[in-house]
């Protein structure tokens, strides 16, 4: 008897890992269609004035990049506005909103966020929790006489909350969350993920169960494809490693992340965003315990938050009050 439940157990496992290891190499990310509200509206946008790439060295020895926009001549403002990108993106996607908030009095400092742009090998990072890092080693290395407000747009929004509700929260005075991504399985959360990314679940479940037992040799291998479209595919990240996946964006427990915040926290969410529900944002933060302020912005859609000049009043108010 003894015997045959050893053998059934051992039996088991074997399944189990088997399971496992066809999710890991068969599980991966199908390919998706390029979404064109994602990609269309950047051919139309002036790059011709983005600042030349400066650098900072993280924690590892790696260099990691950022574009500086500095006040506009006069302004009394004394506040650092630091800008973190959306999935697949860089720091000059910012660009026109960063301008904006430049041309408002802010300092801005727009980052290239590890595994993006010209920050390391695009869609890795060595660990999880390398990106909350690679922040703190940007304050340290480009100090900020005044207040620093962390701003971050869709997965970018998603990884400001994850920093917001950590025990580094006090390294900015102010959080500001643009239509940020919270959950596949939030209530903000569309159908389908609004046709941006093809997610290869049964290789990001396998590989979340591995991780649990400290084996991680398969974090390398990518979980998400990402609706580029051929102009944008060589200029940006066209999928994640499980890793940078995990990462980048706020923890499994978002809720967890909510509860945590300390900090001043706005919302900025275009009414029209075809990514994420916006009118279901204040609701969620609610019953997580925060009645933070979030601001609708009517006639805007999800790039809209950045690239629309109607989104930015909003965007400008909510790192002021």
């Amino acid at each position: 008897m003894t015997r045959s439940i050893t053998f059934a157990a051992f039996a088991a496992v074997v399944l189990l890992f088997t399971a496992l290891a066809a999710a890991v190499a068969f599980g991966g990310p199908a390919p998706i269609a390029p979404l064109a509200s994602i990609n269309e509206p950047f051919a139309k946008v002036d790059f011709s004035a983005v600042p030349p790439a400066r650098s900072y060295v993280a924690r590892d020895g790696t260099s990691l990049a950022w574009l500086d926009y500095p006040a506009a001549p006069g302004s009394l403002e004394k506040c650092r506005i630091v800008l973190v990108h959306g999935s697949s993106a860089r720091g000059r996607s910012m660009h026109p909103l960063a301008q904006a908030l430049a041309a408002a009095g802010f300092n801005v400092a727009a980052l290239d966020m590890r595994g993006h742009g010209d920050s390391g090998p695009r869609g890795q990072a060595a660990y999880v929790g390398q990106l909350e890092d690679d922040v703190e080693d940007f304050m340290r290395a480009v100090p900020h006489a005044g207040p620093s407000t962390l701003l971050g747009f869709s997965s970018g929004g998603g990884f400001v909350l994850r920093f917001a509700g950590s025990a580094r929260q006090a390294l900015f005075d102010r959080y500001v969350l643009l239509s940020p991504y919270l959950r596949h399985d939030a209530p903000t959360a569309r159908p389908g993920n609004g046709g941006w990314v093809s997610v290869g679940l049964p290789r990001l479940v396998a590989l979340h169960v591995l991780n649990r037992a400290d084996l991680t040799a398969w974090n390398e291998l990518p979980v998400l494809n990402f609706g580029l479209n051929d102009a944008a595919r060589p200029l940006l990240t066209p999928s994640y490693s499980f890793t940078l996946a995990t990462s980048f964006g706020p923890h499994d427990d978002y809720l967890a992340d909510i509860r945590g915040i300390r900090t001043a926290l706005r919302i900025v969410v275009g009414n029209d965003d075809e990514l994420f529900r916006a009118e279901q944002f204040a609701g969620v933060f609610a019953a997580a315990g925060q009645r933070v302020p979030v601001t609708l912005v009517p006639g805007v859609n999800h790039m809209g938050l950045t690239l629309d000049p109607r989104a930015w009043p909003a965007i400008i108010e909510a790192c002021r009050t």
